[in-house]
C-alpha cells in the first residue's frame, strides 16, 4: 500500500507576519466588522474588488458580534466597550436600511 504524506503548506514568511496587526480584542472586532461591511455591500470584496451583498451573512456576522459583546461584557475596558457598541450600532443601521420593509396587513 502506497501512503503519501500530506504536507502542510509552508508557514507565512517573516515579512508577511510583520505586516499583520497585533492580535487583540479590538483588531478581532474590527476584522469582523470589515467582513460584515463587505457582506452588506458597503465596501468592495478585497479578494475581487466587486461589491457583493449577502444580507443573511451580514446579519449572521452582526449576530456574532452581538454574542461576543454579551459574552465579554464584564471583561471589556471602556475603549473596547465603546468600540463594539459603536460598530454594532452602525452595522445594524446599515442592515436595516438595506432590508426591504415587511409587508403587513393592508388596512382599507
Amino acid at each position: 500500500m502506497n501512503h503519501t504524506t500530506r504536507q502542510d503548506p509552508p508557514l507565512a514568511s517573516l515579512d508577511e507576519e510583520q505586516t499583520m496587526p497585533q492580535v487583540s480584542f479590538s483588531t478581532f472586532i474590527l476584522s469582523l466588522a470589515s467582513t460584515a461591511l463587505v457582506q452588506l455591500g458597503e465596501v468592495p470584496n478585497p479578494e475581487n474588488g466587486q461589491i457583493e451583498q449577502n444580507l443573511a451573512l451580514g446579519k449572521h456576522t452582526i449576530d456574532v458580534l452581538d454574542m461576543l459583546r454579551s459574552k465579554t461584557q464584564a471583561c471589556l475596558d471602556n475603549e473596547e466597550r465603546r468600540l463594539i457598541d459603536g460598530i454594532l450600532y452602525e452595522l445594524r443601521m446599515k442592515y436595516v436600511l438595506k432590508t426591504p420593509p415587511t409587508t403587513g396587513p393592508h388596512h382599507a
